[in-house]
């Protein structure tokens, strides 16, 4: 299974940027797919997530109303759309991947995730 977060870089805040995750190796339809962050110096911590019908989603509060996660099974591909940045969305991005048997089934936590793909760097400036 390989999965490979595109779209990082530096923007300026109250910019956008989308990021992607291609996944390869799995049957995607059937994989919830969640995005995390790691900032320097901070433990990783939990974005967003989907269901693996793209049905159900959750947000980490900070970024709720701002970020978006989307899939397109046909594609294999997550995104996750990043509106209104701010200098402490900082941090590499990662995506991760998990079967999962329920159609509207979200995982929050990191150790729910059997894969991940190496992350992309985000930086906001202010």
């Amino acid at each position: 299974v390989q999965l490979q977060a595109l779209g990082g870089g530096l923007v300026q805040a109250g910019g956008s940027l989308r990021l992607s995750c291609a996944a390869s190796g799995l049957t995607f339809s059937r994989a919830a797919m969640g995005w995390f962050r790691q900032a320097p110096g901070k433990e990783r911590e939990f974005v967003g997530a989907i269901s693996r019908s793209g049905g159900a989603t959750d947000y980490e509060d900070s970024v709720k109303g701002r970020f978006t996660v989307s899939r397109d099974n046909t594609r294999n591909t997550a995104f996750l759309q990043m509106n209104n940045l701010k200098a402490e969305d900082t941090a590499v991005y990662s995506c991760a991947a998990r079967y999962s048997g329920g159609a509207y089934y979200i995982a929050r936590g990191g150790f729910e995730y059997n894969y991940w793909g190496k992350g992309t760097q985000v930086t906001v400036s202010s």
